[in-house]
């Protein structure tokens, strides 16, 4: 286990690297969770557009999912577990680049942001994959939001890698009570 985290310290340390100071407030910004309230606006739009009155399944779906992925890394796995992030790790003082001053909270395994980000993008897409195929690309935002946090120097590759799984499980699960849901009420998930 010792050898995993230590490549797990060196895999950051690689990847976070790749900096430049014209990229930091880019990355900084990618990061929040506000700046991409156009995306879910879409999502409620795609939702409403095709399941009407049933829209509310919808939100029951992605509201569970995210209480799921926030309550598994954020309430159980952080104080279980209590890594410090890399940007509160003494022995990575100097070695990681910070982005103006941000160290996030003090422990970071499981990444929330990745199981959140991944777990939307899995529950979007499984809901909307006969309907949109391009809804797949949902994936590359994912994948970019957890990257800035390996750029702020705030989660270890393997934080998101285990924040990633526990996200598309639960967008999986909340996937099938949404799915449950629409066959109780004789609604067809596709129009």
């Amino acid at each position: 286990m010792d050898r995993l985290l230590e490549l797990d310290k060196d895999l950051l340390v690689f990847l976070n690297s790749f900096h430049a100071d014209w990229l930091d407030p880019v990355m900084f910004w990618l990061t929040k969770t506000i700046v991409w309230l156009p995306l879910y606006l879409f999502l409620l739009y795609l939702s409403i557009r095709h399941f009407k009155k049933q829209t509310w399944v919808v939100l029951v779906g992605i509201g569970l999912t995210i209480l799921l992925a926030d309550q598994i890394t954020s309430g159980l796995m952080k104080p279980f577990f209590e890594r410090l992030r890399p940007s509160r790790d003494p022995s990575l003082e100097g070695l990681i680049h910070l982005v103006n001053g941000y160290k996030g909270g003090k422990y970071g395994f499981a990444s929330g942001h990745a199981a959140n980000t991944f777990g939307t993008a899995t529950f979007f897409f499984l809901v909307f994959r006969s309907i949109h195929p391009w809804i797949k690309w949902i994936f590359v935002w994912a994948a970019l939001m957890t990257y800035t946090r390996i750029y702020l120097g705030v989660h270890y590759p393997g934080d998101i890698l285990v924040g990633g799984i526990i996200g598309c499980s639960v967008g999986w699960i909340g996937y099938k009570t949404f799915s449950l849901i629409l066959r109780k009420l004789n609604t067809p998930i596709a129009d």
